[in-house]
């Protein structure tokens, strides 16, 4: 995922990768639209501390975009559309109260 982000390729975003924020460390970040994106293996499939971790990070604004590593490697088109299109929309930050963004596809 990095060769796609990095070096302000992606829209010509900038995109930081395993920044810390808070107590924890995301895998990519683009600081400007606090827009986080994670990938994870299986180990993360109903992890209840990922849970705990991506509310922190929403009550900070950030939107969190989390892909299974084999998506990226089969669907990476559809994964940078995600994204894209995640990008080009505006939202507030944060969510009013009771609002969420479904993270867990």
């Amino acid at each position: 995922m990095w060769r796609y982000l990095r070096d302000r390729q992606f829209e010509g975003l900038k995109f930081r990768r395993q920044h810390p924020i808070g107590k924890y460390i995301v895998d990519f970040v683009n600081l400007e639209k606090k827009v986080i994106i994670e990938l994870d293996g299986g180990q993360h499939a109903f992890d209840l501390s990922d849970k705990i971790r991506e509310e922190w990070l929403k009550t900070e604004g950030y939107r969190v975009l989390r892909f299974w590593d084999n998506e990226v490697f089969t669907n990476l088109e559809g994964v940078l559309e995600h994204i894209r299109l995640t990008l080009l929309t505006p939202h507030p930050s944060p969510l009013p109260q009771g609002e969420r963004e479904d993270v867990f596809k």
